[in-house]
């Protein structure tokens, strides 16, 4: 199913809400207090707001935005679904700029939040783990994001955030043919690494590397490793090679750095998130912008992200 931007639910407040609600609800209302399903009555009083439930059993009013990221937001509703479309049908992202101007917001810090908002949902869709399995390939490789390359090895802001930024590590794992989950790891070691790879990945699939020394012990644990050196100009031998990761990771970058410019490390789990949501739903494995959209909308119950204090640098945190 494609989405037509000029459909009610991205323009009207009260179909807004009845989408989401369906969504959030597909049994009935979910009382946030006391869990019962499907026993509550709207309200309907003139001076009581749309979309608020009274629960049959607590007797305590709700919303479906309780317990989500939308909650207590003055943001309408249409305009979150919209920015979620918006975020999960760009392949490469949308920058809060963009959004900030085709959503008509009077701060562009209202569009950043929202977008971290939303990137957070993303995060929470994760597919879960291991992958892998009998007779199935896993990819795994490192890459660097931000920085000048000289910068490499410096994993933090010198002169207190004024001075270069080093390049902060991204691990990667893809099934080929499935899924990626990437994750932010504070430097790329065998000790790091191991726990993730065990966790994230069957130990019946084959595992696959470049030639760097770190996989070689973890790789023991596999049905088989086998790597390809890229030092000397191999990238295919037989089934052993990289380019599935190493096609995400170009993705990843070409959003980054052509639609993002700059991402902090603060938030760089939550922009990775955002890239490995719409690679695990993407078209080849059926599903379509709508989809989408609708996963990471689902993806927002049960987390809160919320302004930090005033004098802590302004970040969002979670």
């Amino acid at each position: 199913m494609t989405v037509n931007l000029t459909d009610s639910i991205f323009h009207d407040e009260e179909a807004a809400r009845l989408h989401f609600e369906a969504l959030r609800w597909p049994h009935g209302p979910v009382c946030p207090h006391c869990g019962v399903i499907d026993n509550a009555t709207e309200l309907k009083g003139k001076s009581t707001r749309p979309g608020v439930y009274k629960c049959k059993d607590c007797r305590k009013p709700f919303t479906a935005t309780i317990g989500t990221l939308y909650e207590r937001s003055h943001i309408p509703l249409h305009k979150w679904l919209l920015a979620t479309h918006l975020l999960c049908a760009s392949k490469k992202g949308i920058s809060a700029h963009q959004l900030w101007r085709q959503l008509g917001f009077g701060s562009y810090r209202t569009a950043w939040f929202m977008a971290h908002r939303i990137r957070e949902g993303m995060r929470e869709a994760h597919l879960p783990d291991p992958v892998g399995g009998e007779g199935k390939f896993v990819e795994v490789d490192e890459t660097y994001i931000g920085g000048k390359e000289a910068n490499k090895h410096a994993s933090k802001r010198q002169h207190r955030g004024r001075g270069p930024i080093g390049k902060e590590p991204i691990v990667s794992r893809v099934e080929r043919g499935g899924t990626v989950r990437s994750y932010h790891v504070p430097n790329v070691t065998a000790a790091t690494l191991k726990p993730i790879l065990v966790s994230a990945i069957h130990q019946a699939s084959h595992l696959r590397t470049d030639e760097s020394g770190i996989y070689w012990k973890v790789g023991e644990g596999f049905a088989s490793h086998q790597t390809v050196n890229h030092g000397i100009a191999e990238y295919v031998r037989g089934d052993a090679h990289t380019n599935t990761v190493e096609g995400y990771f170009a993705i990843l970058k070409r959003g980054v750095y052509g639609t993002y410019h700059h991402v902090s490390e603060a938030h760089l789990k939550r922009y990775i998130g955002e890239f490995d949501f719409r690679y695990n739903y993407r078209t080849k494995l059926g599903f379509d912008d709508a989809t989408r959209a609708a996963l990471a909308v689902k993806g927002i119950a049960g987390k809160r992200l919320t302004y930090a204090k005033p004098g802590s640098g302004g970040e969002a945190r979670a």
